[in-house]
């Protein structure tokens, strides 16, 4: 930091925000000198030069694709090159019907995806709050309302309750000031705000300083604005933002699969033309197949499949109140093996409660907070705390009237109220346990008051640190008699008292939490708590909702980890306390060194950068709107059971992709080595240009079904990512099936039944259609396919296409298309080769689709013990 002087001599145009971190261990006048002004507040001129130079008290906006640069981002992966060449290739040597074809599905994929996408990113832009919309501040000696954007450094702020704190600011001067900071740190309770220097090394702990976005609670505060914008503890979390965000899992694995495409498509397009050159065929014939080929290996579908599939997935997770910003992120939620999450709303309901009323010897009796109850209804503050004493002893205060009050003092950290009641005139006294238990001079017992001393004290103060380790907050209360007349209640008043007890307030767990982390855990998602809370806080609640609490790990303890130290760690502790924003985003980074693919579900403004870098970032409804934006998800019910609802329809979603991806693999890939294989041995094409792109699109079309298909339960039971090596072993084994029975149908046709060219090649598709057809009801379900039948959508898409291309090859358009009607008996020849290759597909399935073909679950990445199927529907 720069000295003052140095600071003072600056000019304002050259006063940097950086110079004031940590402005909370600085005195008020270093301030004054540093940021050029004084306690009556800028004038006009001088506050327009600071916003010009400081720039606007808001953050950047979050970086968002423009509509080209989105189509452009679609366009340039590999399997969309593939297409847009194809396409060109075909319209340039004449093939408009083919390259139109091929243009159109590449065309309808990219704008389905665009267009989904952008309706999702403005819904949950309709979903994000604003920060604050006014701040009070002077100018020109003179306090007045200002746009929040306009507040600068030097400015002199007011915060009254209720309001949200607009920028980051050292307190001159406060009234029983708390500001509630769970946005910030998670601490669910209110902070105790109020001037002079302090030696705090965290925001957290500055009790002198305002932070931007959290909420004044109780009291009244006048602060000299340090931070603005970017500049502050807000806006450092914001600028996570600004950021390019990584690929995600779905998208890096989209993106491997497209390129191991492209290679394939590229050598067989190659060889093919090569061979068929040297062998003296035409060239253009020659380009034209070869193109076809390519295009043939390519499931053209697959970003329309799963830009479709994703949609439906995103409206059957909007019914179950989840706004998807991100559409692959519905994958990326299933694949999801370790959730970290904040604790405040979201495991617990960020709501204080009165937990336990105890007497001095430890024992539960109402009366502490049936007396505590009637000093928050009477003369409390009506913080976080006071509301839960009034909620946890309705109606206390009935009978009883107020007389007088001394408000909370946080110097002294009690307060005190004179009531009149059915006990007579009675002094209410509540406060931190060592301010009250010092004015104490007897103690409660039954009916009666005992003399209390130094033990007695001890063990009081014992027992509130026992309730501390189950993460319960306590205030103590005492009374006395009033005797005297009436008047307002002064320090000298509050003696020999008697202390009456203990209150303890608790933020407890949501209902479901358990239950939900439990089902998450059934399913292989494990689930660690970050958080900004004091970790014995945080111990109490892991072990609450059946975390392993046997360890919680401090942010203390994080600064002293080297990262390959912290990715060993984070294997086996659960449990997180004290975190500040940047180590919640290295706990995140050290999970996905060890191969995990994990998810963040946070709410508050600490959270954003912990959103920005994991691979699924989940928010909630009534979130700032830092984290709503840096988030893939939002969830209108802040729940848990919502985030296992959505790994399931994530996992069902990835499934039904899956589905057209194998059945490409073993259909695409089978039926194009077959015809690479007959165009060189071959003295005539094995199929027309024209007719293998109409093949694929039959096939295509028959696959629209898909996203509307039912999935078995075992799809859904663990986390599942792609499998590039179990895909290559399912075309190995299911494409050479493919292949050896489209040799049997050219023996056939050549040496049995002596086709022509023509006839062979409308044999050939008619056998090519009805095997890629038919077998969809067989590859799509690990099971017998008799007992797990297709959903309507799937199987009228199916049987339409097949019908379709069954009847063409009989239609006079059949001979724009080259085809020629074969004999009776060339078809039932056909017809005995399909369902011995349907048989054969049934009887090999096992071994194609055991566990870990196509989709592999488990813990990580790169786990080895795989036991089930992530391919399995």
């Amino acid at each position: 930091m720069a000295s003052a002087a140095n600071l003072a001599n600056r000019p304002v145009s050259e006063t940097r925000p950086d110079d004031l971190a940590a402005f909370w261990t600085r005195s008020p006048d270093y301030l004054y000198a540093a940021l050029h002004c004084g306690g009556d507040g800028l004038k006009s001129a001088d506050a327009e030069a600071r916003l010009a130079r400081y720039g606007p008290n808001s953050d950047a906006a979050a970086k968002t694709d423009g509509l080209w640069r989105a189509i452009l981002r679609r366009l340039l992966e590999p399997l969309s090159l593939i297409l847009l060449a194809a396409g060109i290739v075909s319209l340039v040597t004449g093939d408009a019907i083919g390259g139109g074809i091929i243009v159109a599905i590449l065309a309808l994929s990219i704008g389905l995806d665009t267009v989904q996408e952008g309706h999702a990113v403005k819904a949950a832009e309709v979903l994000r709050r604003s920060v604050a919309l006014k701040a009070e501040v002077k100018r020109g000696g003179v306090f007045r309302q200002i746009d929040v954007e306009k507040v600068v450094p030097g400015d002199i702020l007011r915060v009254r309750a209720g309001d949200i704190i607009p920028a980051d600011a050292l307190i001159l001067d406060s009234t029983a000031c708390t500001a509630g900071e769970a946005a910030l740190t998670g601490e669910p309770y209110a902070v105790e705000k109020r001037s002079g220097v302090v030696t705090a090394t965290s925001p957290g702990e500055a009790s002198n300083a305002l932070f931007r976005g959290a909420v004044t609670q109780t009291g009244e505060a006048i602060a000299l604005v340090v931070g603005t914008g970017r500049s502050t503890v807000f806006g450092a979390a914001a600028s996570a933002l600004a950021e390019a965000q990584a690929p995600s899992p779905f998208e890096r694995d989209l993106h491997q699969f497209g390129l191991v495409i492209a290679r394939l498509s590229l050598a067989l397009v190659v060889i093919v033309l090569a061979t068929r050159v040297l062998l003296g065929r035409s060239v253009l014939d020659s380009i034209l197949f070869a193109v076809a080929l390519g295009v043939g290996l390519t499931p053209e579908l697959l970003p329309m499949i799963t830009t479709v599939t994703l949609s439906r997935g995103a409206m059957r997770m909007a019914r179950r109140k989840v706004i998807v910003k991100r559409l692959a992120s519905i994958h990326d939620l299933g694949a999801m093996t370790v959730l970290c999450t904040d604790k405040t709303g979201t495991l617990t309901s960020a709501e204080i409660t009165l937990a336990r009323s105890v007497d001095p010897a430890g024992s539960e009796d109402p009366r502490a907070a049936r007396l505590g109850a009637i000093a928050a209804d009477l003369g409390g503050d009506r913080g976080s705390l006071d509301a839960a004493l009034i909620q946890g002893s309705a109606a206390a205060s009935q009978g009883w009237t107020l007389s007088g009050r001394h408000a909370f003092d946080f110097s002294r950290r009690l307060g005190s109220v004179l009531v009149a009641g059915p006990e007579g005139p009675l002094l209410i006294v509540k406060g931190a346990p060592e301010a009250v238990l010092a004015l104490c001079s007897a103690q409660r017992t039954g009916d009666i008051s005992a003399p209390i001393g130094e033990a007695e004290r001890t063990q009081a103060i014992e027992r509130v640190h026992a309730l501390a380790g189950d993460g319960l907050r306590t205030i103590a209360v005492a009374s006395r008699p009033w005797s005297g007349s009436t008047h307002d209640v002064e320090s000298a008043d509050e003696t020999d008292l008697v202390f009456e007890g203990l209150c303890a307030f608790a933020d407890p767990p949501k209902p479901t939490a358990a239950a939900a982390i439990a089902r998450l855990a059934n399913a292989g998602v494990r689930l660690k708590i970050l958080s900004g809370d004091d970790p014995v806080v945080v111990k109490r609640l892991a072990g609450l909702v059946g975390l392993n609490a046997g360890r919680v790990l401090s942010g203390t303890d994080i600064v002293a980890l080297s990262d390959e130290a912290l990715a060993v760690q984070v294997q086996s502790v659960d449990a997180y306390g004290r975190l500040a924003p940047d180590q919640k985003s290295r706990i995140i980074k050290a999970l996905q060194a060890r191969g995990a693919i994990v998810g963040y579900l946070g709410d508050g403004i600490n959270d954003a950068p912990a959103l920005k870098v994991t691979d699924i970032g989940l928010s909630v409804d009534g979130a700032s709107g830092v984290a709503q934006a840096a988030a893939d998800m939002i969830l209108l019910a802040s729940d848990l059971e919502v985030v296992a609802d959505g790994v399931e329809e994530g996992r069902r979603t990835f499934a039904n992709i899956l589905k057209y991806v194998r059945m490409g693999a073993s259909s695409n890939f089978g039926n194009m080595l077959s015809m690479a294989v007959a165009a060189m041995a071959l003295p005539f094409l094995p199929m027309l240009p024209t007719q293998i792109l109409l093949n694929n699109l039959l096939y295509d079309l028959s696959e629209l079904g898909i996203p509307f298909d039912g999935v078995r339960a075992e799809a859904t039971a663990r986390p599942q990512v792609w499998d590039m090596r179990g895909l290559m072993r399912f075309a190995g084994v299911m494409g050479p099936l493919s292949s050896l029975f489209d040799f049997l149908t050219f023996g056939a046709l050549l040496l049995i039944f002596h086709a022509s060219a023509a006839e062979f090649r409308t044999a050939w598709f008619l056998e090519s259609m009805a095997t890629q057809i038919l077998v969809i009801f067989i590859i799509r379900t690990n099971g017998r396919p008799w007992q797990d039948l297709p959903r309507l959508p799937l199987a009228a898409s199916s049987l339409v296409a097949l019908v379709v291309a069954m009847v063409l090859p009989f239609t006079p358009l059949g001979l724009w298309f080259g085809f020629e009607a074969p004999s009776a008996a060339m078809l039932a020849g056909i017809g005995v080769i399909v369902v011995a290759y349907l048989v054969s597909a049934e009887l090999l399935k096992p071994l194609a689709v055991r566990p870990g073909i196509g989709a592999r679950t488990g813990s990580t990445r790169d786990h080895s013990s795989l036991t089930t199927s992530g391919a399995s529907q």
